[in-house]
C-alpha cells in the first residue's frame, strides 16, 4: 500500500482526505496545516493519524505521494525541493483534478450500481426465464424466473458452466453457429417442458455469448395437444372436402356460402370469391336452391336435378343439414355431374393408357447377358446415361434396343420425368408430325379444340425414344434436325417456337452410313444423332448368353402361360446354340413360347424332341464396299487391305468378335467401328 501526506487541511483537504480514505491502495499517513483549528487536522486525529503544522518535521518519513491543496505556489515549490524524487508531489491544480476524477468515478460507480439494481429488478420482475452465457459457456445472467424453472440458486449459478447447471441447454450451440433459434421446445431434467428462443450476443462482429429466453409451458402442453388434435381433425376434414372428386358446397345458417372445393369450381365454373359470402342461389341457373329448403325444414333432400353455373351444367344434388347442439348451423351439398359420370370409366382407361406410355419399365438389371459383347454394350449405355448426349442404339431387329432405351432413361438424371416411345415406322408422315410436335387449334380438319401437345412436349425434362429412325422421310429428318439443334419445336399450324429440354434416344437396324452414302439419310442429322453410338450385338455373337436368356424367359413365360417348366435339357440347348437366330432374342422368346404351348402341362423339362423346327435364313451377302478401279489412291488401297485382314481374322475366329479383336490387337469397340466403316456389321 502506498503512503500519502496531505498538505492543507481546509475544505479541499478534508474532501480529498475523505476520498483517499475510501481507496484500498493509498493510505493517508499524515495531514499538515499551519492553522491548528483546521477541520482536516481534527478529522485526521479522529483516525489517529500524524498531524503537524509544517512538513519539515516529517521529511525523514517515507511518502509515496504528497498532495498540496493550499493553493500557494510557494508551498508547492518548497515541497518539491524538500522531498526526494521517490516522492511524487502533486500540486493543488493536479490535486483538484485528481479529486474531481475520483468524485466522478464514485458518481459513475453509484450510477452503475443503480443501473445494475434496476436491471436486476427488471430481469427478476419478468415471468420469462433468462439465462446468458459468455463465449466460454459460463453463466453471466440467471434471473429468478430461470432459477425457479430450472430448479437452481440464481447467485450460485452465476459463473458456473452452463452444462453443469442445465445440461440440455442449446446456448453453447448458438455460440458456435451464431444463428438464432426461435421457439424451440425443450424438456429439462426435472421434467419441466419449456419453449425457448436463443440468440447470439455480438460485440461488433464477434460473438461474445448467447442469451436464452424461455417460459414454462408444461401446463400448456396438454392443452396444446388437444388443440392440435382438433386442428388435425379440422385439417383432415378440410383435406377430405378439398380432395374429393365430388363437388361440395357448404353454407352457414343464413344460407351464405362458407366453403367450396376445387371440384365445385371445375363443375360450375364459379370461383370461391363468387360463392363464399354470397347467398346459396349464386350458383343456380335453373331451379331453386336446396340449401334454403334444407335450412328451412331441417330435413335432407336427395336426387334433385338442377342446372348450375354460367354453362348451365346438368347436375343432381344431395343436401343435408349440419346439426350442432340440436340446432341447424348450416347445410352441406354434394353435386354430381351426370354427363361426367357417364364418361368416367372411358376417361379413366384413357388416362391409364396415357400413363403407361410415359413410363420407362426396365432397368439395366433387366438386361440379361454376361458375354464380353453384351457387357461392352451395357457399360457404354451406363456411361451414356450419365451424360445428356443424344444416343443412337444400333443393332438387328429383336436384339433389345427398346430395353436399352428404358434402362438408359431410368439410369439418368431424367428418370423422374416422362419417357415417351415413338415408332417412326408405324405412323404416316402427316400423322407422325402432328404426334411428335402437336398442333394448334384449326391446324387441319378434325383438329381438337384448343390444339394438342406433341410427344416432344410430353417428354419435356425427360427422354423420347425414336425407334426405327431410319424410316423417317427427308422432310421429317429436317424437322428432327431442327429440334436437335435448337431445342425447340413448332406445332403444326403454329408459328411460335416452344422451348423443350428432351434427351433423344434413337434406334435403328439399318446401315445408316450406307443410307447417308445413298442420300436416303441426311448427313448432318447422322452427325447429330451419332454422338454416342451403342452397338447391341445379335444373339449369334453372344451365344454364350443363350442359357441365361432361356432361364430368364422361362420365368416370364411360366407366369404368362400358367406353366411350371423349370429348365431345358443339354441336347435342346446344344441345338439352339448351333442355330443362327436371325430374329435374335425376340425369335428365341417366340420359339420358347411355342415349345411350351405344345408341351404337356405337367412337363417341367424341355427335351430335344419338344423343339419346333428352326428355319435359318441365309445371311445377306451384299455387305461389302464398292470395288475400286486400278487407279485407287494409297489410302483406299490400304483400307481395302485392312478390310480383307479383318474378314480373314473373323473367319479364323468363327465370327467371334471378342477373339477377333484380341487376335488383331485392337479394342472390341475399335473393331466395331471398323466393321461399320467397311460395311461388315
Amino acid at each position: 500500500m502506498q503512503r500519502a501526506m496531505i498538505v492543507g487541511a481546509g475544505r479541499g483537504g478534508v474532501a480529498l482526505f475523505q476520498m483517499l480514505m475510501k481507496m484500498e491502495h493509498i493510505h493517508v499517513a499524515a495531514v499538515v496545516d499551519r492553522d491548528p483549528e483546521a477541520p482536516g487536522l481534527a478529522l485526521a486525529r479522529q483516525h489517529q493519524l500524524v498531524t503537524a503544522a509544517t512538513w519539515h518535521n516529517l521529511i525523514g518519513e517515507q511518502f509515496d505521494f504528497v498532495f498540496e491543496v493550499t493553493g500557494d505556489p510557494d508551498v508547492a515549490a518548497s515541497l518539491q525541493a524538500d522531498f526526494t524524487e521517490r516522492t511524487l508531489v502533486v500540486p493543488s491544480e493536479l490535486s483538484r483534478l485528481f479529486f474531481s476524477l475520483l468524485r466522478e468515478k464514485d458518481t459513475l460507480i453509484q450510477q452503475l450500481n443503480q443501473q445494475t439494481s434496476l436491471q436486476e429488478t427488471i430481469l427478476n420482475a419478468t415471468h420469462d426465464g433468462m439465462i446468458a452465457i459468455d463465449r466460454n459457456e459460463r453463466i453471466l445472467i440467471c434471473n429468478q424466473a430461470a432459477a425457479k424453472i430450472v430448479g437452481v440458486d440464481a447467485e450460485q449459478a452465476i459463473g458456473r458452466p452452463i452444462t453443469a447447471v442445465l445440461p440440455s441447454s442449446g446456448l453453447p450451440r448458438v455460440v458456435q453457429t451464431m444463428e438464432v433459434e426461435y421457439n424451440r421446445r425443450q424438456q429439462l431434467s426435472n421434467g419441466t417442458v419449456i419453449v425457448t428462443t436463443r440468440v447470439p450476443l455480438f460485440e461488433g462482429r464477434h460473438c461474445i455469448g448467447a442469451l436464452g429466453v424461455f417460459k414454462d409451458v408444461t401446463d400448456l402442453v396438454a392443452m396444446t395437444d388437444q388443440v392440435s388434435n382438433l386442428k388435425e381433425i379440422q385439417t383432415m376434414l378440410e383435406a377430405i372436402i378439398q380432395s374429393s372428386d365430388d363437388a361440395i358446397s357448404v353454407v352457414d345458417e343464413n344460407g351464405n356460402g362458407l366453403m367450396i372445393n376445387p371440384a365445385y369450381t371445375r363443375l360450375t365454373g364459379l370461383l370461391p370469391e363468387e360463392v363464399i359470402g354470397h347467398p346459396a342461389t349464386a350458383d343456380i341457373s335453373e331451379g331453386e336452391s336446396m340449401h334454403f329448403q334444407v335450412l328451412k325444414t331441417g330435413q335432407p333432400v336427395r336426387g334433385v336435378p338442377l342446372k348450375v353455373g354460367p354453362k348451365k351444367r346438368d347436375v343432381i344434388v344431395n343436401v343435408a343439414p349440419i346439426i350442432v347442439d340440436q340446432k341447424t348451423r348450416g347445410s352441406v351439398g354434394v353435386i354430381h355431374d351426370v354427363s361426367e359420370l357417364n364418361s368416367l370409366h372411358a376417361q379413366l382407361e384413357k388416362a391409364k393408357r396415357r400413363i403407361r406410355t410415359l413410363e420407362a419399365k426396365y432397368s439395366f438389371a433387366d438386361i440379361v447377358g454376361t458375354s464380353a459383347e453384351m457387357q461392352l454394350a451395357i457399360n457404354q449405355a451406363k456411361l451414356a446415361a450419365a451424360t445428356p448426349v443424344t444416343i443412337l442404339l444400333r443393332g438387328e431387329s429383336g436384339t433389345g434396343k427398346e430395353l436399352f432405351a428404358h434402362a438408359i432413361h431410368n439410369q439418368s438424371e431424367r428418370r423422374r420425368h416422362s419417357f415417351v416411345r415413338v415408332n417412326c415406322a408405324a405412323l404416316s408422315e402427316q400423322l407422325l408430325e402432328s404426334e411428335l410436335f402437336g398442333y394448334e387449334e384449326g391446324a387441319f380438319s378434325g383438329a381438337k379444340r384448343g390444339g394438342k401437345r406433341g410427344l416432344f412436349e410430353e417428354a419435356d425434362q425427360g427422354s423420347i425414344f425414336l425407334d426405327e429412325l431410319g424410316e423417317l422421310s427427308a422432310a421429317m429428318q429436317a424437322k428432327l434436325l431442327r429440334v436437335l439443334q435448337e431445342q425447340e419445336i413448332v406445332r403444326v399450324g403454329g408459328t411460335k417456337p416452344i422451348a423443350i429440354d428432351v434427351r433423344v434416344i434413337a434406334a435403328t437396324n439399318m446401315n445408316v452410313e450406307k443410307a447417308v452414302a445413298e442420300q436416303r439419310f441426311r448427313e448432318d442429322l447422322y452427325y447429330r444423332i451419332n454422338k454416342m453410338p451403342i452397338h447391341i450385338p445379335p444373339l449369334r455373337e453372344r451365344i454364350e448368353d443363350l442359357e441365361q436368356l432361356v432361364a430368364h424367359l422361362l420365368a416370364k413365360l411360366n407366369h404368362d402361360y400358367g406353366r411350371f417348366v423349370q429348365s431345358v435339357s443339354d441336347e435342346a440347348l446344344a441345338e439352339w446354340k448351333a442355330y443362327h437366330w436371325p430374329g435374335n432374342v425376340r425369335e428365341l422368346e417366340n420359339v420358347l413360347g411355342r415349345t411350351m404351348i405344345y408341351m404337356e402341362p405337367s412337363r417341367q423339362i424341355i427335351e430335344r424332341e419338344d423343339l419346333p423346327p428352326l428355319y435359318e435364313q441365309p445371311v445377306e451377302a451384299a455387305r461389302r464396299l464398292k470395288s475400286k478401279a486400278d487407279g485407287s489412291t494409297l489410302e483406299e488401297k490400304m483400307a481395302q487391305h485392312e478390310k480383307q485382314i479383318i474378314l480373314h481374322s473373323l473367319k479364323q475366329c468363327d465370327g467371334n468378335r471378342t477373339r477377333t479383336a484380341k487376335e488383331l490387337g485392337i479394342s472390341l469397340r475399335n473393331l466395331y467401328y471398323k466393321l461399320h466403316k467397311y460395311d461388315l456389321a
